[in-house]
């Protein structure tokens, strides 16, 4: 926008050190107060901001031109059963350009209007993500009015009052209120979604925050998917008679969420029915296999997050979101770390030692990031149809 330095700004953020950043407004107008992370993702920001494991974040994107490709229908995670949309907002550093991609349908700024999402451009990102890096992720207020007015003592106040994500159970503000079935698969080129018309097996997803695109992983191995709120209880989850159990991503803090997830899930271990579980789903398995979460310092947010897999000695370029940790050394024997991060070796996935049970920390349906760990989905239905996984 030429000459905007002599514009008033019209939105700003605000970090709960104090630290004031002025910015060019985007998106919804209004206020929202969250915990202010970064996200290294080059692509696929608009399957980001919808990704519900975002729900109570700002993003801060550290690639320059968000928007370059415009938005569409096809790439939005939120499920429509789902309670509530993703990120409160987002930090860009370049304006939105108009979109340059035959799939566009929407400028990202009226996309984000539609979507309540608030934005701030004209931000040093690079100096942001460097703040985060040193001190940790934070709390924060973003603001966006027009006329550039903002009753800055009253959302300054609103920002003390914010406890943050830690005791946070956000997965029961964004799950299902339904069950329902889901038969979408993966997205082929010029073709769409694919159908699944004669599934082989039946799988159970319990929905913390599931995205559509893990959804489509599942079915696009052949299987039946019922989808079931965080809190459905574990004999109408087993009533359903599934083959198999997917514990699903989400937000917030897994040890509030565990409150009343834990309980269901070691029912269902009990049940010995074949479990992978994927992000939040992984922390509440590790939770009630007797571990115990930690809060990272930065978390993990981001397409190119190099992981191990111990059990093939293969390393993986995966995607991460994530602000809450599996503590490795709180698991109990009988439980095998299987994945480790090559950046800070935090854990990243374990199994059940002599059980179909397993489940990784990061999101091997990708959407945005690489396809390196779609094989965990056809470990999983192996081990549904008693087969030797092959990875």
């Amino acid at each position: 926008m030429t000459g905007w330095q002599e514009e008033k700004p019209n939105a700003l953020l605000i970090l709960q050190n104090g630290t004031r950043i002025e910015g060019r407004g985007l998106g919804a107008t209004g206020h929202a107060v969250g915990e202010v992370c970064f996200n290294t993702a080059m692509t696929g920001y608009q399957e980001v901001l919808t990704d519900l494991s975002y729900a109570g974040q700002i993003i801060t994107f550290t690639f320059p031109h968000i928007g370059n490709v415009g938005t569409n229908d096809e790439d939005i995670e939120t499920l429509e059963n789902a309670s509530a949309s993703g990120a409160k907002g987002c930090v860009l550093k370049a304006d939105i350009t108009n979109p340059s991609n035959y799939r566009s349908t929407s400028h990202l700024d009226a996309w984000l209007k539609a979507r309540g999402i608030i934005g701030i451009a004209g931000v040093d990102t690079r100096a942001l993500t460097a703040f985060i890096r040193e001190n940790g992720l934070t709390n924060g207020v973003i603001a966006h009015a027009p006329d550039g007015v903002f009753d800055e003592a009253a959302i300054s106040a609103e920002l003390a009052k914010f406890k943050g994500l830690e005791n946070a159970d956000l997965a029961a503000d964004v799950s299902t209120a339904k069950t329902y079935e889901w038969s979408q698969g993966r997205w082929v080129w010029n073709e769409g979604f694919s159908a699944i018309d004669s599934p082989k097996n039946h799988i159970v997803a319990i929905d913390y925050g599931a995205k559509a695109n893990i959804l489509r992983c599942l079915a696009s191995e052949n299987v039946a998917v019922t989808v079931v709120s965080a809190s459905t209880p574990a004999k109408d989850i087993l009533a359903l008679n599934p083959d198999g159990i997917f514990l699903s991503n989400g937000p917030g803090d897994p040890a509030a969420t565990g409150e009343y997830a834990v309980g269901i899930i070691k029912e269902l271990i009990a049940s010995d029915k074949p479990i992978f579980g994927i992000c939040l789903g992984h922390q509440l398995l590790a939770l009630a296999l007797g571990g115990k979460t930690v809060k990272m310092h930065q978390g993990h947010h981001g397409a190119n997050h190099p992981v191990k897999d111990l059990t093939t000695d293969k390393v993986e370029i995966t995607s991460m979101n994530h602000g809450f940790a599996v503590d490795a050394d709180s698991l109990p024997t009988g439980i095998t770390q299987t994945h480790i991060s090559l950046f800070d070796q935090s854990n990243c996935g374990l199994t059940v030692d002599g059980k179909p049970i397993f489940s990784v920390q990061y999101h091997p349906e990708a959407s945005p990031g690489p396809h390196d760990s779609h094989y965990l989905f056809k470990r999983f239905l192996d081990n549904v149809r008693g087969v030797t996984a092959d990875a």
